[in-house]
Order: structure tokens, then C-alpha cells, then sequence
């Protein structure tokens, strides 16, 4: 089980790594960062987008947050065709996932959460937790993808690690 201190840990290291990982992007052409790379959703944005339509809807699920502009994992990778936008929306979405990490206690990690999924084409149960952490993970997963893609262009986001993060 996870405690409500690595939920907040976890929510300032995504959004420190939000911001590397943007600012590096930033300095990409446009055409730079829609350019298929081969990583599994193809593009830098398209990655990006998908990220941040995954978030939205796990902070929907979980916290009650609005829903994501589209509906499916297949439309993720086009919600975003507005760099600045996107930019815009992922630091919304970091500031909404900071302030719900700030007042997660105990019973916000307790019990189960069921949710249709459409990808798997069924209801799931699981608990609350391991959503949690699986959000996080997730985020972490495909940043990586788009950490590999920056460094394939000669840029240098920040380091990952988390004792590397700033105070």
C-alpha cells in the first residue's frame, strides 16, 4: 500500500518532470515534434497528448475532475494539435493533480474503485492504490519514451532520478 507521502512525492516529481520534458520539447520545431519516431504512439506531441488525456482521465475516475476532451485512447494522440495548448492544459492538469496530492489522507487510498473499461472491454475492481500508483507509473512510462526521443534530437532534459529533484 501506498501512503499519502509518496502520492505527493510522486505529484511534485511528475510535474518537475512535466516541466523538463516540455521545455526541452519547446525547443523542437513544430514539425519536430510531430514527427513519427517509431515510439509507440509515434510523436513527441502525440505521446504528450496521450499522456495527459490518461492523466485526465484517472484524476476524472479517481478525484471527480473533468473529463478529457476525447473519449478514447485512440483519439488521445490527436486531442492536442496545438502545441501551446497542450503545454497549457499539462500544467493545469499538474496544478489539479498537486492540490488533490495535498489533501490526500488515508481513506482516499482505502478500498476498491470500478470502472468499465473500454480498452479491455469489461468492468474492473481495484483498489484505490494501486490506480494511483498505475497513474503515476503510467506517467513515468511514456515520459521516458518522449525522454529517449528529446535525447535522439541532441536535447538534454533533466536528470530523473528523484533525489535529484529540487526542493
Amino acid at each position: 500500500m501506498i501512503s499519502p507521502d509518496y502520492v505527493r512525492l510522486m505529484a511534485r516529481y511528475n510535474a518537475w518532470q512535466n516541466g523538463s520534458i516540455y521545455g526541452a520539447a519547446d525547443r523542437l520545431s513544430s514539425a519536430q515534434r510531430l514527427e513519427d519516431r517509431g515510439a509507440f504512439f509515434g510523436s513527441i506531441q502525440a505521446t504528450l497528448a496521450h499522456l495527459l488525456w490518461a492523466d485526465q482521465l484517472w484524476m476524472m475516475r479517481l478525484v471527480g475532475t473533468p473529463a478529457p476532451r476525447v473519449p478514447s485512447i485512440a483519439e488521445s494522440t490527436r486531442a492536442y494539435p496545438d502545441w501551446q495548448e497542450l503545454k497549457a492544459d499539462r500544467t493545469a492538469c499538474d496544478d489539479a493533480v498537486s492540490q488533490w496530492a495535498a489533501s490526500v489522507d488515508a481513506r482516499a487510498l482505502a478500498g476498491d474503485y470500478a470502472w468499465h473499461s473500454a480498452s479491455a472491454g469489461k468492468t474492473i475492481t481495484k483498489p484505490r492504490w494501486q490506480l494511483i500508483t498505475h497513474m503515476f507509473n503510467h506517467q513515468t512510462h511514456h515520459r521516458g519514451q518522449v525522454h529517449a526521443m528529446l535525447t535522439a534530437f541532441g536535447l538534454q532534459p533533466a536528470a530523473t532520478d528523484i533525489p535529484f529533484m529540487p526542493d
